[in-house]
């Protein structure tokens, strides 16, 4: 073993002996309790960053410790390949999408093994490969031919900068969740997925992950949004159809002044026929900000249509306005207002100068003041007719079954959710597997057919497809008829490739199925790494993509993911590391100075990894430290020659001293890293570890034989974080194994065992003495034995005693005045 850490020496020769005996390479084996580690896979943006060097260390540390818990350990890595990034790059570089996203991976995997992660290389995938997308595609054909996918023209959040759909999840405050433009409303045809089919199930299934933070699930929750109500038919003076709004409040429904409806709505579209001003505004409409978020804080306009609703109940006819605060997207496209108890009626009505009817009333008789606003509390009806004096869960029930026997509503369960729009109108991404017929509609491709391969060899040119420009892709044969038709040109989005992946990790070399039982053997992923700000978009779609695989026959799990870990970001100076910040650290750099031990140990020790972690130049500098520490430590150990076994029945003294706290390390830490998932915490414990045992000298073959002993718990703890120096120290240890095979060191509950304990000893709350006591003592005997202590004494002497408070095992407290 040579004196001195030469990292990169030391990790050449650990992933040299890793890749040569295909350390990390698994299989299905039965007989052994099995262990998924998944790590959300990285876009190949072209170089890893600090958050990735931080999410997957978190995972490769969770897997090498299952593996050494004798667990069969999966611990896959692939490629979210497809998306905007690589397109516009190879617009920017004038290269096709696909080279420059495969010369990325080459570059990107080459980083991942310099750090050292045990990954199963053998089961990698890409996404914009055809051996992957085609068995999506394959999914896409089952799907439609059972009613759950659908094309239809809808109004669509649209990104004018990327030149493409998002779907409701991807619009973050009013702006593409990419590119950061704000979206626009626009009517496109586009492809759905009926995740809407899912709803309450997706809800439901919420209450099985027990193991996933609960902001994330408490996200879904309200994403997911189910509400209970009635569907009120208003009649359309002049109109045969009823218009139907969907509301939570029947019990403010006698207090209905005027009906809103979206700018897409039909009866807008046929107001604006007659009316220029109405044109004019629906075309206002379209460029506003179309988030949820925003419309909560914009400025509430509309504008009257001219057409008249009535009222359900009474008969009344009230207005009918355009109203920028209504989405066609939700429900039927139109609300009933009630300005006198919601906030945002009351607003607009006073905007424009609408009655406000008061019809919920406190419980203590008194009138609601809305002078200053809506009053939104429930309370007892007033102005109702029939369901004067009901209170408002009463009233829910009554106006529910009076709509019902009249035929003028139902109740019903809604659902903020909304289908999923999976078409996109740019290149780089898998074809959508459908014929257009002008004879036979839309027509699925034969599975004989799959996959539809994208053009790779393609120049992109600026915004839009340019398969859209390419007959040779696009023209082609109806299978129905034998016609001509055309290809669908739009392709998928990008979360649907990621939505799976997971799965296939199970049965990459399957070139005969999407899925086949490996999957139900790996299934469901043991513990998921990734960021909070995948806890709508990514973890709702694959949650939803996991059931249809499931009914489809696929797997059999209901969830994807049993425990979920979402790390904290990488903060430099206070702020999220990005390049336009100026304030990123290269990875590769970090590597090159100090190793690719040190950079996990730092990136393990510096945060909890729920939370932020906050860059430091001179915290770096200390892991490197540390771990030159442990490994002259060990050397000069080492150098010294060969030790017995650990005499347990002669120990004493320091020796027993040091014993006892390798054992109590290992306890905790196996409870930081399993449990609590805290490895800042267990790095800490071994830090203090390492200082017990310098300063044990080592003069006896028994004092030795201990150092020894608590030499291999700590590589042993610590070989899951700093893998490479650790394969090293094991073999300079004595064993001939590599220390990926050893087994995590087990407790010995004797060693914990005390004879005695050290109390610290307070008077009137100072710490005066420090006092060795027989674990055994009674609480007489403990206090003897403190007010025995001469620096105890000397506080004491002169005052009256006047209580002792002794917490077995910590301190003696003498209060005396």
């Amino acid at each position: 073993m040579e004196e001195q850490y030469h990292p990169e020496k030391v990790e050449q020769e650990a992933q040299q002996y890793w890749e040569k005996n295909d350390s990390f390479g698994v299989t299905e084996d039965p007989s052994k309790e099995k262990f998924y580690c998944l790590s959300m896979f990285p876009y190949p943006s072209g170089r890893l960053h600090m958050g990735h060097v931080r999410n997957y260390t978190i995972g490769d540390v969770i897997s090498r410790y299952q593996r050494m818990r004798g667990k069969n350990v999966l611990q896959p890595m692939g490629w979210d390949a497809f998306g905007m990034p690589a397109e516009n790059a190879a617009i920017k570089h004038q290269v096709p999408p696909a080279k420059w996203t495969y010369e990325n991976i080459d570059y990107m995997r080459t980083q991942l093994k310099r750090l050292g992660f045990a990954y199963d290389w053998g089961r990698e995938l890409a996404t914009c490969t055809p051996d992957y997308y085609r068995w999506e595609q394959w999914l896409f054909t089952r799907l439609f031919e059972k009613g759950l996918v659908y094309k239809k023209t809808a109004p669509v959040n649209w990104c004018p900068h990327d030149q493409t759909v998002l779907a409701n999840e991807q619009v973050i405050d009013g702006c593409c969740w990419r590119c950061d433009t704000p979206v626009i409303r626009k009517e496109i045809p586009q492809w759905f997925m009926k995740i809407t089919d899912y709803a309450q199930e997706l809800l439901d299934d919420l209450d099985k992950l027990e193991q996933w933070p609960e902001r994330v699930v408490a996200m879904q929750r309200n994403w997911i949004g189910r509400s209970e109500g009635v569907e009120v038919h208003f009649g359309v003076k002049g109109h045969v159809k009823p218009l139907k709004v969907f509301t939570t409040r029947p019990d403010t429904l006698m207090g209905v002044t005027y009906v809103a409806v979206a700018a897409e709505h039909p009866l807008a579209q046929e107001a604006a026929q007659n009316s220029e001003d109405v044109t004019l505004f629906i075309a206002r409409c379209e460029t506003m900000d179309v988030s949820e978020a925003s419309i909560e804080t914009t400025e509430k306009l509309g504008m009257d249509t001219g057409l008249k609703a009535i009222h359900p109940i009474t008969g009344d006819e009230v207005p009918i306005y355009i109203a920028n605060f209504v989405l066609m997207a939700y429900g039927e496209g139109a609300v009933m207002a009630v300005p006198a108890h919601d906030q945002r009626d009351w607003e607009f009505a006073h905007k424009y100068d609408i009655a406000i009817k008061p019809v919920v009333y406190p419980e203590d008789g008194s009138a609601p003041d809305l002078t200053e606003g809506a009053y939104i509390e429930k309370g007892v009806l007033r102005n109702s007719a029939q369901f004067d004096g009901l209170s408002s869960a009463d009233a829910f029930n009554a106006i529910a079954d009076h709509l019902e026997t009249g035929d003028k509503g139902r109740r019903q369960v809604n659902f903020r959710l909304r289908d999923w729009g999976v078409s996109r109108q740019r290149y780089w991404g898998a074809p959508i597997p459908i014929i257009n017929c002008d004879k036979c509609g839309s027509v699925p491709v034969p599975d004989a057919d799959l996959p539809v391969v994208l053009p790779e060899d393609v120049i992109v040119e600026g915004t839009g497809s340019p398969i859209k420009k390419m007959p040779a892709f696009y023209e082609t044969t109806c299978p129905t008829c034998g016609g001509k038709a055309e290809r669908e040109t739009d392709t998928f989005d990008t979360f649907m490739e990621s939505s799976w992946y997971f799965a296939r990790y199970s049965c990459t070399d399957n070139n005969e199925a999407m899925l086949d039982e490996r999957a139900n053997y790996w299934l469901p992923v043991d513990q998921y790494v990734g960021g909070i700000e995948h806890a709508i978009l990514h973890l709702l779609y694959a949650r939803f993509y996991n059931k249809l695989m499931r009914d489809i026959g696929l797997i059999k799990s209901d969830e994807p993911f049993s425990a979920l870990l979402t790390q904290g970001m990488v903060l430099k100076d206070g702020s999220k590391m990005s390049k336009s910040k100026g304030n990123t650290v290269d990875p590769q750099a970090l590597i090159e100075q100090y190793g690719a031990d040190t950079a996990r140990l730092f990136t393990m020790f510096a945060a909890p990894p729920e939370q932020s972690l906050e860059w430091s130049d001179d915290a770096v500098a200390g892991a490197h430290r540390f771990l030159k520490r442990l490994w002259k430590l060990v050397h000069d150990h080492v150098e010294q020659g060969e030790v017995g076994a650990v005499d347990v029945s002669s120990l004493a003294g320091a020796a027993q001293a040091l014993r006892r706290q390798v054992h109590q390390t290992i306890a905790k830490i196996s409870d930081d890293i399993d449990r609590r998932q805290t490895f800042n915490t267990a790095i800490a414990a071994t830090m203090e570890l390492i200082n017990a045992i310098t300063k044990l000298k080592g003069e006896s073959d028994e004092e030795r034989a201990v150092i020894h002993e608590a030499l291999e718990a700590a590589v042993l703890l610590l070989s899951p974080i700093v893998p490479h120096m650790t394969h090293t120290l094991w073999h300079a240890l004595g064993h001939a194994e590599p220390v990926i095979d050893a087994a995590w060191p087990a407790v010995d509950e004797a060693a914990l065992q005390q004879d005695e304990v050290e109390m610290v000893v307070q008077v009137n709350g100072k710490l005066r003495d420090r006092i060795v006591v027989p674990v055994s003592a009674d609480k007489d005997t403990v206090e003897q034995l403190a007010r025995a202590s001469d620096k105890v004494a000397q506080h004491v002497s002169d005052k009256t005693v006047r209580k002792v408070i002794v917490v077995p095992g910590k301190l003696v407290n003498i209060v005396a005045s």
